[in-house]
């Protein structure tokens, strides 16, 4: 008689087959905690299961915010805000990525590849320069234009992303039910999939915005999500002689 050796099916997971059962997340949250959250290696951890995805998302990413932009975490979950809460792998990814843009998508027939970037400062006062003056009271964290330069005819592009906090009963979400603004017909928020805003259509620009991102006059578009990413772009204008010898 031949022994058959009993194995553990995971109930997390069709697909995954365990013979001891997973390991315990709080192992897990140790070796990453050693990591440094590393943002590569919880990417692929989140690729082995959907009970290793569904740990990602409710922990790794969640931990990974916290340690890359603490102040920027305390900010948007305080007086009672919890608009991250159940978004931190998109919230990560918004942190480390640059989503450029495709031929014929959000900003017309410019192609920049997305990439991931090293390190990127998020400002609240950037974000409250690129908002209209009776909005300004919203919080909105935005990075520093991801610059892409020598593109051709459209010149030096700077891109750049941000968040909302508590985007749900903000002052930009009302007047864009108020004026009734289309979702863009195709494309999602490449950070969550949600619907866009296109704040430029609507305009809700302030002039403003190109003086803080030092870019041209009139270049400046951006989409806000239904979950409060933002996905911007604009034409940067040339540092001159004089600052190069500041610089």
């Amino acid at each position: 008689m031949v022994l058959v050796v009993k194995q553990y099916r995971c109930t997390h997971s069709a697909s995954c087959l365990c013979l001891k059962g997973h390991i315990s997340e709080d192992a897990l949250f140790l070796v990453f905690r050693h990591m440094n959250w590393n943002p590569r290696m919880i990417a692929l951890f989140s690729c082995v299961s959907k009970w290793f995805d569904d740990i990602a998302k409710r922990v790794l990413w969640k931990e990974f915010c916290h340690a890359r932009a603490p102040r920027m975490m305390q900010d948007l979950h305080s007086g009672g805000s919890h608009i991250v809460d159940g978004n931190w792998k998109a919230l990560g990814k918004l942190l480390i990525h640059c989503a450029g843009c495709t031929k014929g998508g959000l900003f017309g027939n410019i192609h920049v590849p997305g990439h991931f970037v090293f390190r990127t400062r998020f400002s609240r006062t950037c974000g409250k320069s690129i908002l209209p003056p009776q909005c300004r009271t919203d919080v909105l964290y935005v990075s520093d234009p991801c610059e892409h330069l020598d593109q051709g005819e459209e010149g030096d592009l700077g891109f750049f992303r941000g968040i909302f906090k508590s985007f749900a009963s903000s002052k930009v979400k009302k007047i864009l039910i108020e004026k009734q603004a289309k979702f863009h017909p195709k494309e999602v928020c490449p950070y969550c999939k949600a619907k866009l805003w296109n704040l430029l259509q609507a305009n809700m620009i302030p002039r403003s915005a190109s003086i803080r991102l030092d870019a041209y006059d009139d270049s400046v578009e951006y989409y806000i999500c239904l979950n409060g990413h933002i996905l911007g772009l604009c034409t940067l204008m040339p540092v001159s002689d004089s600052e190069d010898a500041k610089e």
